[in-house]
């Protein structure tokens, strides 16, 4: 059985683009990166600022790579990379056709864990950044909304998805990943990126 499906495909939205590809891990080999990455990373709970506050996060996160990386007030010092992500990271970067050199993990535990509206549009990112986003464990819902016509883009991210964010997706869009009694499973999510040091 092949680790990597053949088929995914560019998408051209309002002030952006995309690339997704439900399938680009088989189920098998996905179930096995869950569980390696499950217990292999070193998963924290972390505070961030919100509106002045510090609360903690509704998950759990790990940073690996070669890059510090701050936002909402938290600065992350990575931990080193693991033959795991390693792997993956040379996957995204050929079909990306781009370079990382750092990973944001969530775990989210269940529904109940969640992402807020954001754009991932710090300066450390660079202008008009590439992020690939590659899920594992429970499905969970993706949503894209454009910052002046309101418009939405949903995207039910199954194991094994990548979902690659380029072109003027940051500066025009925001994406969250909302909460949902429907989900009692956890989910992991990586989000490979390259940090300007």
């Amino acid at each position: 059985m092949d680790l990597f499906a053949e088929q995914g495909e560019w998408i051209t939205i309002n002030n952006g683009l995309l690339y997704w590809h439900p399938q680009f891990l088989n189920l098998q080999r996905s179930e096995q990166y869950f569980q390696q990455l499950k217990s292999e990373l070193n998963w924290q709970q972390e505070h961030i600022t919100l509106f002045g506050k510090s609360v903690l996060q509704p998950r759990l996160q790990t940073w690996n790579g070669d890059a510090v990386y701050t936002y909402s007030g938290l600065t992350m010092h990575p931990q080193p990379w693991t033959s795991a992500i390693l792997d993956l990271k040379t996957q995204c970067e050929q079909q990306a056709q781009t370079r990382f050199n750092s990973v944001l993990g969530n775990l989210y535990r269940d529904g109940e864990d969640y992402m807020g509206w954001h754009q991932d549009n710090e300066r450390e990112l660079g202008h008009q950044p590439v992020i690939a986003s590659l899920s594992f464990g429970a499905t969970r819902q993706f949503v894209f909304k454009h910052k002046t016509t309101k418009e939405k883009i949903a995207f039910q991210l199954t194991p094994g998805s990548l979902l690659i964010m380029a072109g003027e997706t940051q500066q025009y869009w925001q994406h969250a990943l909302p909460k949902t009694k429907r989900v009692n499973e956890p989910r992991i999510n990586l989000t490979f990126r390259y940090i300007n040091q």
